[in-house]
């Protein structure tokens, strides 16, 4: 692989064969790492406040994550999953504002609001799709080096086009989610080879069932989690057994009893979340799913069918035949590239360390979380910052809500406004239950 390095400080020309730059800290962009709503808020947050940046973006699209999940309906309405700076950028062009009270699809979410809000003329310039971080460093220290460290820029290592390249760049938000990292199938979290050599065979998001009816159409299938990702692929795979009855769906999850995974129901303020709760449960007890919990697995085995093995109210049993699985255990985060930072991370919820007591979903759900904003997120590398669904780390009390006020949070410290940065308000809807999901989705 051919290796250049282009070290620049003019967002628009991130990838330019130019060598030339100021030493100047204060024209140096700020990088913002995932052009998801979150990476997207904070490039409308910036433009705001005319602070130059730059944006890398891994997937050939903004929101490419989500575009893989974009046949399914979010759990919250426009009016939580728009940034204001956003919506005030945007209001000033011909963009139409959706309803606040409709719930979007993944794929509206890209195509309504995402992409018009990265054609703006003060963001577009400075996107670069199919751009992949492989590291983050400092100018002239590794880890180790402590010396001048506070005052040092970044350097940002990105891969393109079989070439990589230089960035330098003054700060670093990281918003890259944890969509595409998920946990095994297995009730340890331990991925072993067997599940591995089984991924033709095994979907780790909410497939799109009736796009593909032919992988699961009269088989035998089994969903593995006790979430909400979990429950929209259950109802997909039902609406399917109804036009293909010898479909076979059977819902294995850890919980002490089925009645915890049908969260809020009628009581949640989220009432698209509350609608799944209750259909979950009708599903459920007509017979259409059939609930095996709580099964802890401990392995899988590929008998040209699949074997799944695990502990069952104390017994070591087989549950057997099965042609595919869909395991919606959640996702996890991965630091691979800030191996040569110094960040801390809370060793349970691998979420940013200081808001790891505030997200715990065993005490808290999505609307019980307490505001936090820069000083929270700050991290022990000066101006390096993991924001949106990447800094609840495992955790699944995440809403987009939540990333954008991070995001206003952070971007006005960067610009001096230490008081604005402080001042971090928060209101969201009490959810009743948090359960793992799609992150970043609600």
């Amino acid at each position: 692989m051919k290796m250049t390095f282009n070290i620049l400080n003019q967002p628009a020309e991130c990838c330019s064969t130019s060598s030339s730059y100021s030493t100047s800290e204060s024209s140096l962009p700020i990088a913002i790492i995932g052009a998801g709503p979150v990476g997207l808020a904070a490039a409308a947050q910036l433009a705001t406040k005319n602070l130059p940046f730059i944006l890398f973006e891994k997937g050939s699209e903004v929101g490419a994550n989500i575009r893989t999940w974009g046949h399914v309906r979010l759990f919250s309405p426009w009016k939580y999953n728009i940034d204001q700076s956003a919506k005030h950028l945007l209001l000033q062009t011909d963009w139409q504002e959706p309803n606040e009270e409709i719930v979007p699809t993944g794929n509206e979410l890209i195509d309504q609001y995402l992409i018009p809000l990265a054609n703006l003329e003060m963001i577009k310039p400075f996107i670069n799709t199919n751009h992949e971080i492989i590291a983050i460093t400092l100018k002239l220290n590794d880890k180790m080096k402590s010396k001048n460290r506070d005052s040092q820029s970044f350097y940002l290592y990105v891969q393109s086009e079989g070439e990589i390249k230089t960035v330098e760049v003054r700060a670093v938000l990281n918003a890259t989610g944890t969509w595409g990292n998920p946990n095994p199938a297995q009730g340890n979290g331990v991925w072993l080879p067997e599940e591995k050599s089984m991924k033709a065979r095994i979907d780790y998001h909410i497939p799109d069932v009736e796009a593909h009816q032919t992988d699961y159409a009269n088989k035998k299938i089994a969903v593995i989690g006790g979430g909400h990702s979990a429950i929209n692929s259950l109802i997909n795979l039902v609406k399917l057994q109804e036009k293909a009855p010898d479909t076979e769906i059977t819902w294995i999850l850890r919980k002490n009893s089925i009645e915890q995974a049908y969260g809020g129901e009628q009581n949640d303020a989220l009432p698209e979340r509350g609608a799944l709760g209750l259909r979950i449960r009708q599903l459920v007890e007509e017979d259409k799913i059939k609930v095996i919990t709580p099964f802890y697995i401990s392995t899988l085995i590929d008998e040209g069918t699949i074997s799944i093995i695990g502990n069952y109210s104390e017994e070591e049993i087989t549950l057997k035949g099965f042609d595919r699985l869909i395991v919606n255990t959640g996702s996890r985060p991965n630091y691979t590239i800030n191996s040569e930072l110094r960040y801390s991370i809370d060793p349970i919820t691998e979420s940013v360390t200081a808001i790891a007591p505030l997200i715990d979903p065993n005490v808290h759900s999505c609307g019980t979380v307490r505001p936090h904003g820069e000083a929270e997120l700050r991290q022990p590398e000066k101006d390096f910052y993991v924001v949106g669904s990447k800094s609840y780390g495992r955790a699944p009390t995440f809403l987009m809500a939540t990333g954008y006020e991070q995001v206003r949070s952070i971007t006005s410290y960067l610009a001096g406004d230490v008081e604005s940065a402080k001042r971090v308000e928060l209101t969201l809807p009490e959810t009743g239950v948090c359960s793992s999901g799609i992150s970043g989705c609600c």
